[in-house]
């Protein structure tokens, strides 16, 4: 099974969705040292609770839709936060990617479920647009509604498959991104334990739930 295809879509097709150990192109903003202490003391008390790619993605998308009334979503990501322990097909932040065919533009916004100073900020944010050429044969934007199957249960379906290598690598994460190609009939999962080098890799179509390309 080829490693490469989706995290490629992702990553330099739809702007980067980067995960954030540091400043790099898709991350962030950096905020002013007065909005981090204060977004930092909203944080309630208890230890913050990582969630889904779906309920991320509503929280991303109601900003989004206030943007562009046509977008359509093309990448979504999840990424490590420090001090959060996040994995099952959770995590502490999404990343998502929405292009709209009217402005000609892609947008690439953030839901964290905590505060990181001066890199990560509580809730949701959004990097300027920028020009879209439009869709590619590897980077194709999808309906909401065939984004159907969320994370956890996408997680579920391809840890079933890596079983047998997890319990040679235990304490491996899954990094996961959902994206649509054409060769594919609908918007896929994938998920990559380890590295593309020694790792375990599954696609789950994200509107049948189901194992692989049906």
């Amino acid at each position: 099974m080829k490693l490469d295809l989706l995290p490629a879509i992702l990553i330099s097709a739809v702007l980067g969705l980067a995960a954030c150990s540091g400043p790099a192109a898709g991350t962030p903003k950096a905020e002013t040292k007065a909005d981090a202490e204060a977004e930092t003391k909203k944080e309630p008390a208890g230890s913050p609770q990582p969630v889904s790619a779906k309920t991320a993605f509503w929280e991303m998308y109601k900003p989004a839709r206030a943007w562009a009334a046509d977008l359509q979503p093309i990448g979504l990501k999840n990424n490590e936060v420090e001090g959060v322990d996040a994995d099952q097909g959770l995590a502490a932040m999404w990343t998502a990617a929405f292009v709209s065919p009217s402005r000609h533009e892609v947008r690439t916004y953030y839901y964290s479920i905590v505060a990181r100073p001066p890199l990560i900020s509580k809730g949701v944010k959004a990097d300027s647009a920028l020009p879209w050429s439009g869709p590619t044969a590897d980077a194709m934007p999808f309906q909401i509604s065939d984004f159907a199957t969320d994370s956890g249960a996408a997680f579920q379906t391809a840890a079933a498959h890596a079983d047998a290598w997890l319990k040679k690598h235990p304490g491996k994460k899954a990094a996961m991104s959902l994206g649509n190609a054409s060769r594919y009939s609908a918007p896929m999962w994938y998920l990559l334990w380890g590295d593309k080098k020694d790792g375990f890799a599954a696609y789950v179509n994200a509107t049948l739930g189901t194992y692989g390309e049906k």
